[in-house]
């Protein structure tokens, strides 16, 4: 039988890909979009509150249509090939990368930090420095799914632990009577409707993974009860550690410091934990590059999905012969990840990879509700009002809508423009499957087997 995920351990692996690198990196985006410092901590909680209602939204489809591949099959069971074609292609081509590489330019960011003691590190050493972590993890997830999976366990206690000695010795700040930055909380100029948006872009940053869980619905025991406990569990969790933490941040810094630290949670430790600051750039890196690790480890899972379905280039589904991963798909991603590295800051990569995502979750909190008409028949064993799945909708317009309306920036049509472009391909490719296609792909994908020592999916069982 499959692995058997008790209550315990979904919350675990809930709480564990959620708090990643994204608490180190998104404080200063947050409050800047928000410009107070009460904005900034109710926007936190929001986020925590829509990444809830999300995960339940997807708790129902998850337990209705129990395919691997998440958003992939519920957008093709609500709106046809054609709309999922445009997701897989979306998340292989931008969506996987740019986390990719925002997680690994943090890990650049706060490993490099403490050798530049008052300044911020040069921007050739960051990104050459997440360029060679990029490679070391495709190396590790290529090598061994068993060593890739205990790199994943020794780092999520590592980032649990890292947390709670923020909080902790926030709130013995708080004890001390150092509350000067929160006491006057909402002085500061009200933010543009544009500018909450991006506050909630990079907030929500940080919750990403609150969706994870649908991706092993059919390793659940009783998943009936511990999907749906599981999130109702895990990401209040996780949002109260987020606002605690942010609440540590400002018990030893004003607003203004807090905005131009090169790494806040660097600055933090220097001020409270002194001779032992050292412990939080150590932890932040390993916690930042356990999430680079745990996002490449499912990259693989969606190209294997969609190249099933014939939907991406076969290549990519297959997998190594002697060591059983999926190394087409991870070497793949890498090279795009590294990509995206050169020309892009981290905000500017966040912005670009939520304004995608949150298109397809709006998607999918519709097929929900569509699903709810076109299938009536399906049993649905977890059912949520259908007020929760319209509420995701409302907001993820707003979400998508609202930047680009505020501050309309080339990089929202680039964006756009790409997930399009990939129509280009789907025409002849998938939907007419022309000839020439394959004549053409055959003798590639079999130089690359050759290769890289790789074999359909189906050869290996």
């Amino acid at each position: 039988p499959p692995l058997q995920v008790g209550l315990l351990s979904g919350i675990c692996l809930i709480v564990g890909t959620m708090i990643g690198s994204g608490i180190f990196i998104s404080p200063k985006a947050v409050l800047l979009y928000s410009g107070a410092v009460g904005p900034c901590l109710l926007i936190w909680a929001a986020c925590g509150v829509l990444s809830t209602l999300g995960a339940l939204c997807y708790a129902e489809l998850g337990t209705m249509i129990t395919k691997s591949g998440g958003e992939y099959s519920y957008l093709m069971e609500a709106f046809g090939s054609l709309v999922a074609y445009l997701y897989s292609w979306t998340t292989v081509m931008v969506l996987k990368p740019s986390s990719f590489a925002i997680i690994t330019l943090s890990f650049a960011e706060y490993a490099s930090t403490p050798f530049y003691p008052g300044c911020t590190p040069p921007i050739v050493v960051t990104k050459c420095l997440s360029a060679a972590a990029i490679l070391l993890i495709v190396g590790v997830n290529c090598l061994s799914v068993k060593l890739a999976s205990y790199v994943q366990n020794f780092f999520t206690a590592a980032k649990l632990f890292i947390i709670l000695v923020i909080v902790g010795a926030g709130i013995v700040m708080l004890a001390q009577g150092k509350t000067e930055t929160l006491s006057n909380a909402f002085d500061g100029t009200p933010s543009s409707v544009g500018a909450i948006g991006l506050a909630f872009y990079n907030g929500l940053w940080a919750y990403d993974g609150w969706n994870q869980l649908n991706f092993i619905t059919e390793e659940l025991k009783d998943p009936f009860r511990n999907l749906p406990l599981a999130i109702l569990i895990g990401i209040p969790l996780v949002s109260v550690c987020y606002v605690l933490v942010n609440v540590a941040y400002f018990t030893v810094m004003t607003t203004t410091e807090l905005l131009l630290s090169p790494a806040v949670a660097v600055t933090f430790g220097d001020r409270v934990l002194y001779p032992l600051s050292w412990i939080v750039p150590l932890f932040v890196v390993f916690s930042t590059f356990g999430s680079a690790n745990g996002s490449c480890f499912t990259a693989g899972r969606l190209a294997y999905v969609s190249g099933r379905e014939g939907h991406m280039v076969k290549i990519l589904s297959y997998i190594s012969l002697k060591r059983y991963t999926p190394s087409p798909a991870l070497i793949f991603n890498g090279v795009l990840s590294i990509f995206y590295i050169i020309p892009a800051d981290i905000n500017t990569l966040i912005n670009y990879f939520s304004f995608a995502q949150w298109v397809f979750y709006g998607l999918t909190a519709l097929s929900l509700i569509v699903m709810r008409f076109t299938r009536k028949e399906l049993h649905r064993p977890v059912k949520v009002p259908i007020v929760i799945a319209g509420l995701m909708v409302l907001v993820s317009c707003y979400l998508v809508l609202a930047p680009i309306i505020d501050k309309p920036d080339l990089e929202y049509l680039y964006c756009t423009i790409f997930i399009f472009s990939g129509l280009l391909f789907y025409y002849p490719f998938i939907y007419r499957r022309v000839n020439w296609a394959r004549k053409l792909m055959r003798p590639i994908t079999m130089h690359l087997q050759l290769l890289m020592e790789v074999v359909p999916p189906e050869k290996t069982e």
